[in-house]
């Protein structure tokens, strides 16, 4: 019976990836998708008039990301079952997506081979990580995290900006900067500031 099937919301602002998914649920007999999204504020708005079993979220998206979308969701739903689709595999992406209510994350290139796996887990209150995530997880989860500030100055980093340029932008000496790029380099484990912006990228710390 079309009654008993997991509702599934898919939000990402590619229609391509929906349409995808679409497909891939439409061969499910326990499934169906019930509406789509194309970022974060239309998520929670569709998510209010539908109030599906299950909503897939992309996190990079226009007007509200995922994260906060999720965020929004959860506080005022806990019980919303939420799975995050992305490229990005990164531990401290992932982290801030758990923590704000995500059950599930998976990789948008493992879909055809997890994703109806991850909706049942999901949708059943168990939680379903990609195995790389976890494993990034799992590595760097004794690592001391960058602070607000550190942050601050690998996001200037990331757009080319030197020392002298950075301390006049954020209000500091340039010494000040000099000695937060050295605790980013011990805490990242790199020797360089195009490492560092590699590593921030690549763990999903700052965004390209």
């Amino acid at each position: 019976m079309s009654d008993l099937k997991i509702r599934i919301l898919v939000v990402d602002d590619h229609p391509v990836l929906r349409d995808g998914v679409a497909a891939l649920l439409a061969n499910q007999t326990d499934m169906t998708m019930v509406g789509e999204a194309n970022n974060g504020r239309e998520a929670i708005e569709r998510w209010r008039e539908l109030r599906p079993d299950v909503t897939l979220m992309d996190l990079q998206m226009p007007s509200m990301n995922g994260v906060d979308a999720i965020g929004a969701i959860h506080a005022e739903h806990p019980q919303a079952r939420i799975i995050v689709l992305t490229t990005y595999a990164g531990d401290v992406q992932a982290v801030r997506a758990l923590r704000a209510g995500a059950a599930g994350y998976l990789l948008k290139r493992s879909l055809r081979t997890e994703l109806v796996d991850a909706i049942r887990d999901v949708h059943r209150g168990q939680r379903h990580v990609h195995r790389d995530v976890a494993g990034e997880i799992a590595v760097h989860v004794a690592d001391e995290p960058l602070s607000e500030r550190e942050v601050a100055i690998l996001r200037q980093v990331s757009i080319g900006q030197a020392n002298k340029q950075i301390a006049l932008r954020l209000g500091l000496s340039e010494e000040t900067v000099k000695g937060h790029l050295k605790s980013i380099f011990a805490k990242l484990d790199v020797a360089d500031r195009t490492h560092a912006v590699t590593v921030a990228v690549r763990r999903g710390i700052i965004e390209l």
